[in-house]
């Protein structure tokens, strides 16, 4: 029977599910309403949409290697509070995505949310994301996701404060032992703590450099305005140096390092030379759980205030 847009309207009005998912429900019920309330239920649509406008920048990150530890998936999965991030049932469900993408071909989140869930092929991805969201009462996003894959080599993992940084790193190397690993994982540890941009210097793009030389040009001029502009430019020059020391992570200071002075890079060369194996770390992936996404802020004291009326 043909389904009325005052049909999907009302369905919508009572579960809160999505108009495609509403218009499908009612297709499948032959436009009843409590039959198709009832199938939206089946499936943990009903009430996911009202819940998807609640701001979800808590939740978690979460690596996973193959077995051959030649891929790793790192996952951010949101909830809105540090609660529902700590609950075994979300973390559980987290862990599930997470080997759901380490044999994903899905090229991004969009993709990745319309492949068949694993655990259940009668649902999708996205269908199994709401019905968590209805079991767990809280708005819930797969934010973002990533596949690394190394042949040549391996990839190492870290999770750093019980999930709230996780760390993918891949290592092309002619040796495995566990020296090999341990200097893996220490370097993972390194990028969980000081969040570098990029490997070296040549992952900084141009344009990102050029930018901070105008920046840095404009601070030297207020700081020495009478200066010339060969001293001007070595100011610059210096100041970059510094700046590029800091956010690529084979110029970073080792953290572990006895003298404070020595490098990532001579870090690896050390163990790579000690072992008698061609090292290269050649890149990696950091996830800060809710980097970049407004927070909610509770003022508990005029939620009171507001009851209280």
């Amino acid at each position: 029977m043909a389904i009325t847009a005052t049909q999907v309207k009302e369905l919508r009005e009572q579960t809160g599910a999505g108009m495609l998912d509403s218009k499908k429900a009612l297709e499948a019920s032959n436009g009843n309403i409590e039959e198709a309330i009832e199938y939206l239920r089946k499936k943990g649509l009903a009430g996911a949409e009202k819940k998807a406008k609640r701001i979800a920048a808590e939740g978690i990150c979460m690596v996973m290697l193959s077995d051959d530890n030649k891929e790793g998936a790192i996952v951010e999965v949101n909830s809105e509070t540090d609660f529902v991030a700590k609950n075994e049932k979300f973390r559980t469900y987290v862990s599930n995505v997470c080997t759901q993408v380490l044999k994903s071909i899905s090229k991004n989140v969009e993709e990745f949310l319309e492949e068949k869930w694993d655990l259940d092929k009668a649902k999708t991805v996205k269908e199994e994301l709401a019905s968590q969201i209805a079991v767990i009462g809280e708005n819930l996003k797969i934010r973002r996701k990533e596949l690394l894959k190394q042949t040549d080599g391996f990839i190492s993992a870290y999770t750093h404060a019980n999930g709230k940084i996780a760390v993918l790193l891949k290592v092309k190397t002619d040796k495995i032992n566990d020296e090999i690993k341990e200097m893996a994982k220490n370097v993972c540890m390194q990028i969980a703590a000081l969040n570098p941009k990029a490997i070296d210097e040549s992952g900084i793009s141009e344009e990102t450099k050029k930018h901070e030389k105008e920046i840095l040009l404009e601070a030297a001029k207020n700081e020495k305005p009478d200066a010339n502009e060969k001293v001007l430019e070595g100011m610059v020059a210096g100041r970059l140096n510094k700046q590029l020391k800091e956010i690529c992570l084979l110029n970073q200071v080792y953290v572990r390092s006895e003298d404070g002075k020595q490098t990532v890079d001579q870090y690896i060369k050390n163990i790579s030379s000690k072992n008698g194996a061609t090292l290269h770390v050649e890149s990696f992936v950091r996830y800060e759980t809710g980097e970049g996404l407004e927070k909610k802020h509770d003022d508990f004291a005029a939620e009171v205030a507001a009851q209280a009326k």
